[in-house]
């Protein structure tokens, strides 16, 4: 008898990544010259938002493109950002905030689903919590999934992971 393999869908990222990222990000905007004495911060909210204040629009993109750059480096994607909109902030300075994205949504995870299902392959996809779990008995229909999900991942616009594959 075949034993059945799955693995989950879920959306996470390394918190002690991000942590070194946001460090390296702070050590760059001290010591570059054109943000040196700017005023600008970098604000880390564990796990819930990346805070960004800065005297301009111009000197707050050049600090999310150097966030992004070190993102990129540790193996975080950019994924994990969800820009809100720009707003002032005391002494004519602006502010963004970046919310974190972490678990798969209730809306996200059903459309995955019907994804895999769409797909007609032999295998279960099952909501659970902010996961999904995918199973079935051939372990090449699974992988064929994970090429489909890695396929649709803009489409999301989510960062996915394949954990638990067995």
């Amino acid at each position: 008898m075949a034993k059945d393999c799955s693995f989950d869908v879920v959306s996470e990222f390394d918190r002690q990544e991000l942590v070194n990222a946001i460090d390296q990000v702070k050590r760059d905007v001290a010591s570059r010259f054109d943000l040196k004495d700017s005023g600008s911060s970098v604000e880390l909210d564990v796990d819930k938002s990346i805070t960004i204040t800065t005297s301009d629009d111009m000197k707050l993109r050049n600090i999310y493109d150097i966030l992004q750059s070190k993102l990129v480096k540790r193996n975080l994607s950019t994924r994990i950002l969800d820009p809100q909109p720009v707003e002032d902030a005391l002494g004519g300075k602006v502010r963004q905030v970046y919310k974190l994205k972490k678990g798969l949504s209730q809306e996200l995870a059903k459309k995955i689903v019907a994804d895999i299902k769409e797909s007609k392959k032999k295998v279960q996809a099952s909501i659970q919590g902010d996961q999904v779990r995918v199973s079935g008995k051939d372990k090449d229909e699974l992988q064929e999934i994970i090429r489909l999900l890695r396929s649709k991942e803009e489409k999301y616009n989510y960062p996915l992971q394949f954990t638990n594959y067995r």
